[in-house]
């Protein structure tokens, strides 16, 4: 058995619950596109890029675009979801989550954001934790979004750490494919169905503490 060196989280989801935002700026561009988006649906958005969701969003609309078209979506996407997180405080950071990073740190584990978000570092400054990682690697610094795992990669890099010595909090489907693609292990944050192919799962951080370090 050995404890891991480092630790990845990725953002939305697993420290802040940004994910809400996102979906009320994807269903307000669906219902102005003129269909409804479910929560269901918008399961399969979370942990891509913004790109690849807006492709998901108008398969799921059956809708056509042009690529200047398509821009336009995003931006205008984005913007609300700006609007939106503009609000943030310390308060938004999700329960357990700062705690179990900063007994991480206290613990001599390195630790890593690992977002596709382009938003990172807007949010993490809302939230005042910037301070809480050793390397940032968000959705301005990538060419590869999740499941690719270029976004872990590039902190193991960095940090002069084996993927192997690696592991990856995550909530969504693609960033536990991208943990194990790029050969660390992997902790799904939320539901035990959605994220069953991780390595351990548990429902928040609440529920979290040095032991599940140990492999």
């Amino acid at each position: 058995m050995s404890f891991i060196k480092h630790c990845i989280f990725d953002l939305d989801g697993v420290i802040v619950d940004t994910a809400k935002f996102h979906y009320l700026a994807w269903k307000r561009l669906a219902k102005e596109l003129g269909f409804e988006l479910t929560p269901t649906q918008n399961e399969r958005l979370k942990g891509v890029s913004r790109v690849q969701s807006l492709e998901i969003l108008l398969s799921i609309g059956n809708i056509k675009a042009s690529d200047a078209e398509k821009s336009r979506m995003a931006d205008q996407k984005n913007e609300w979801y700006v609007q939106y997180i503009s609000s943030m405080t310390t308060k938004d950071i999700l329960p357990g989550a700062k705690e179990f990073i900063l007994k991480v740190r206290e613990n001599g584990i390195k630790t890593s954001l690992g977002s596709v978000s382009k938003n990172a570092a807007l949010i993490l400054e809302k939230i005042a934790i910037t301070h809480l990682f050793d390397c940032i690697v968000d959705g301005t610094r990538i060419t590869k979004a999740k499941p690719d795992p270029q976004v872990f990669l590039i902190s193991c890099e960095e940090l002069a750490v084996t993927p192997s010595e690696s592991v990856v909090f995550e909530d969504s489907i693609a960033g536990i494919q991208a943990a194990l693609a790029g050969g660390m292990h992997s902790i799904g944050i939320g539901n035990a169905k959605i994220l069953s192919m991780a390595e351990r799962i548990i429902p928040d951080f609440t529920h979290a503490d040095m032991s599940i370090l140990v492999y």
